[in-house]
């Protein structure tokens, strides 16, 4: 192999694939967090794990890794189950419930530092808080035949390891689980009726989350662990409305964060002419963020350019329906060629005009306009729903008569959730001012090019 390819594999992949495993199992069980309002779970257990850390170092007296990530894994169950019976048995929301316990444990953790005089306990804030990815690195062989070879797989650091069996257990549990794990965070009681234990469910997720919390601190910090636990969910969120496609989606997500990251880390110091460096897990951090910045702005259907486009569109259709209903009444009154009502803002009533030219439901130059057939029927229809709203509010609601006529300009534009008018089911001569009710079909769904 090139001695590019060698220094990539000695240097960048065990980083790389060390960030990726931690981010795809965070990132993938992080979903259910999200739909649990758990989110700030990560964050909890990343405070509450220096008791745990301490009494390790107490009890077998070396700060190797194997006794200090036991400590950190007992004591993220510990919070987790903490947090539980605060929930459950204290009645209050789940945000109090971490917020009592992390801030709790992370002060008896340093009390605990004080009374055992045990300060120089190594607790580097860069390992805690940032991780070290950077010192992660093996000799990679030269030939590709010994990439794989037991001998130099044995070399692999041991933060790979334990990321790459957490990540597949991750993956099993979900894919073993995942209908009860579905039932279970958006309905518990559903759950527990249909055979499914939601609460043994729930304390096996919360469990896999300490396992994978603790076992990310030493490669990517805890910083990146509370991101990928929020940010890929929360991103695949806003881009689809069923479980398994975010499920998937949010690991991709997770995965790219990873990749993307680092990547940005080693090369923009470069491009930049930077003379330092770019912390690995705090440019992957980044990275969430600026991913669910864009799908917060630019998701098809839940961001925010999508929700005012539809506003745009809604706010328009009843420009042009008010604008028909309003010539349609002038018509009946024996008034013809009558001009842009001034109910609106004037712009605003000129931009529904054009719309309705546009459609071809009224016509006239200027202001002065007249309903086209085509129009009438719609206008038709407006009014009859209008009018039925007001018969219904005061034969079946009990409402004055006086009272109904602004309500009904409000329910007159309603739709059901496939986009067809809403209509009282009663069926009156005359509304309750003694005014004929029109018998005109209901408008269809407008043309999205033409309400933009």
């Amino acid at each position: 192999m090139s001695d590019a390819v060698h220094t990539f594999l000695s240097i960048d992949l065990l980083p790389l694939l060390a960030a990726t495993l931690a981010a795809f199992s965070c990132g993938l069980l992080g979903n259910f967090l999200v739909l649990r309002r758990l989110s700030l779970m990560g964050d909890a257990i990343s405070h509450a794990v220096l008791p745990g850390l301490v009494i390790a170092f107490l009890l077998f007296g070396t700060r190797a890794s194997l006794a200090m990530f036991v400590g950190a894994a007992v004591a993220g169950v510990a919070t987790v189950a903490l947090v539980e019976l605060i929930r459950r048995f204290g009645r209050v929301e789940p945000g109090a419930a971490m917020g009592v316990v992390f801030s709790v444990l992370f002060a008896l953790g340093v009390l605990l530092l004080e009374q055992a005089a045990a300060r120089n306990v190594d607790l580097d804030a860069d390992c805690v808080l940032h991780g070290q990815l950077e010192t992660l690195f093996w000799v990679a062989p030269r030939e590709w035949s010994a990439l794989f070879s037991l001998d130099w797989l044995r070399e692999v650091p041991r933060q790979v390891v334990t990321l790459a069996i957490v990540a597949a257990v991750s993956l099993a549990f979900v894919a073993a689980l995942f209908k009860e794990l579905r039932i279970a965070a958006f309905d518990p009681g559903l759950a527990t009726t249909q055979g499914i234990p939601a609460g043994a469910v729930n304390g096996l997720l919360m469990v896999l989350v300490a396992a994978a919390t603790v076992a990310s601190f030493e490669a990517v910090g805890s910083i990146l662990v509370v991101a990928m636990l929020v940010c890929p969910a929360a991103t695949a969120r806003m881009l689809t409305d069923r479980l398994l496609p975010q499920v998937v989606v949010s690991a991709i997500v997770a995965a790219a964060t990873a990749i993307l990251g680092y990547g940005a880390a080693s090369l923009l110091p470069h491009w930049l002419g930077l003379a330092g460096s770019v912390n690995a897990a705090g440019a992957m951090t980044v990275t969430a963020g600026v991913l669910l910045t864009i799908a917060v702005i630019a998701a098809p259907r839940h961001g925010v350019l999508a929700r005012a486009v539809r506003r745009r569109r809604l706010a328009t259709q009843v420009q042009v329906e008010d604008l028909l209903g309003a010539l349609f009444r002038k018509a009946e009154s024996g008034a013809a060629g009558t001009t842009v009502p001034t109910a609106t803002p004037h712009r605003a009533s000129l931009h529904a005009a054009r719309i309705a030219r546009r459609r071809g439901l009224v016509s006239g130059d200027g202001p002065t306009l007249d309903l086209t057939p085509a129009g009438r029927r719609v206008a038709a229809g407006l009014i009859r729903r209008h009018r039925l709203w007001e018969a219904f509010l005061v034969d079946e609601a009990g409402w004055r008569s006086d009272h109904v006529h602004e309500a009904a300009e409000t329910l007159e534009h309603l739709r059901d959730v496939r986009r067809q008018p809403l209509v009282p089911g009663i069926a009156p001569d005359r509304d309750p001012h003694g005014r004929s009710i029109p018998g005109g079909a209901d408008p269809a769904r407008p043309r999205s090019e033409d309400s933009a």
